[in-house]
């Protein structure tokens, strides 16, 4: 059997592709209205991580280790649920990828780099929680330390609470260019109400402000400290806003369809046909 010379390639359409990941297959399935509504529950959720900041501020003295290891031992279970806050707002995550997902239409690329700041800065947050930790261990006695004095186990613990301190404005370095970013897409989307974008790109620039300042003059950022909540309110509506409206799906999927990204498209590919003869 030989193949003819003059085989031809034709152009079919195939199913969508099998080795599409679950997430694809989920995102295609779910609206997005519903997407956005998942992401501003899980927002509200992660507001424990305010929670955990304002606990922290109320309790750490500023250079006065002993006074801060009192307030520690003596609202230990407020200062553990602080951690607790801590933890459960590493949640962000999720509400990462649902983001990335609505704004994968408006700019793909720009929701991808926006996307990577937050799960950076949720990696660098988790890992901070360990040193909101770690005073608790010391304070209580860890036995390695029981050569130390007890001015010594206390100035220890400070020092880990400082460099807490560090790591959260490093963390909101990325969380603040993340609401840059995601403001940004606001504005430009169609299904979702352009002041929130702009209130959440200047919330962006606050944190930026605040941490570039207790880097580079902490007498500075030391007057900042009693507003840096205030951009929190611009995050709080965004997550009202999506709890309560979502996203208008309609427009969403104009826009989708403008961007030439539909879920479950199928895929063009050439096949060639062959006649055998005898």
């Amino acid at each position: 059997m030989n193949a003819q010379p003059d085989a031809q390639i034709e152009l079919h359409d195939e199913k969508p592709r099998r080795d599409a990941s679950q997430g694809t297959r989920w995102a295609a399935k779910v609206s997005p209205r519903s997407q956005a509504r998942m992401a501003g529950v899980i927002a509200l959720i992660t507001t424990t991580a305010g929670f955990a900041a304002i606990v922290s501020g109320t309790l750490v003295v500023p250079g006065d280790a002993a006074m801060t290891a009192h307030n520690i031992l003596g609202h230990e279970t407020l200062y553990r649920l602080a951690c607790a806050g801590d933890v459960i707002a590493v949640l962000y995550i999720a509400y990462t990828l649902l983001l990335y997902n609505v704004f994968r239409p408006v700019d793909r690329g720009f929701s991808l780099l926006a996307a990577c700041f937050s799960l950076v800065g949720c990696a660098v947050g988790a890992v901070n929680t360990l040193l909101l930790l770690a005073p608790l261990v010391v304070l209580e006695g860890a036995p390695s330390l029981t050569a130390l004095k007890a001015a010594q186990v206390q100035d220890l613990a400070l020092v880990f609470l400082n460099v807490h301190a560090q790591g959260s404005s490093i963390a909101l370095v990325l969380f603040g260019t993340y609401n840059l970013l995601i403001g940004s897409l606001i504005v430009r989307s169609l299904f979702l109400p352009r002041i929130l974008g702009v209130l959440l790109a200047f919330s962006g620039v606050c944190y930026l402000i605040n941490s570039f300042a207790t880097f580079l003059s902490p007498a500075f950022a030391a007057h900042l400290v009693p507003y840096i909540l205030i951009p929190g309110i611009a995050e709080l509506l965004l997550a009202l806003w999506l709890v309560v409206f979502g996203v208008n799906a309609a427009r969403w999927r104009e826009q989708e369809a403008a961007a030439g990204e539909r879920p479950g498209k199928p895929e063009r590919s050439y096949r060639s046909s062959t006649s055998a003869t005898a």
